[in-house]
């Protein structure tokens, strides 16, 4: 058991000591090629950053502008039947109105 426990220790220490001598190595300095790959790399994601932003905004745009259309069509039919309603109403007053004076007394 003692054998073990010592070849289990002396396992530890040896991958300890191997992963401290393999840890990060210094970073190479970048090649202006690189650095101009980079930067030609980031400009082109703000580009595109930059047009989903406008394909949002002019989404929105759409969306908020269909709405507005259908909330007008919306007034404007309940306008209309409320008009209707109000006209069929007063030709059955009239209706009523006829119909009891003609009516004997």
């Amino acid at each position: 058991m003692n054998k073990v426990i010592v070849a289990l220790i002396s396992g530890l220490f040896a991958a300890s000591t191997f992963a401290a001598a393999h840890t990060a190595a210094p970073a190479a300095a970048a090649s202006p090629a690189v650095v101009k790959a980079e930067a030609k790399e980031m400009k082109t994601d703000a580009k595109a950053d930059a047009k989903e932003t406008k394909a949002v905004a002019s989404a929105d745009a759409s969306v908020a502008k269909a709405e507005t259309k259908a909330g007008v069509k919306k007034t404007k039919a309940h306008a209309k039947s409320t008009k209707t309603k109000a006209k069929a109403r007063a030709k059955a007053a009239k209706v009523e109105a006829k119909e009891a004076a003609v009516a004997p007394k």
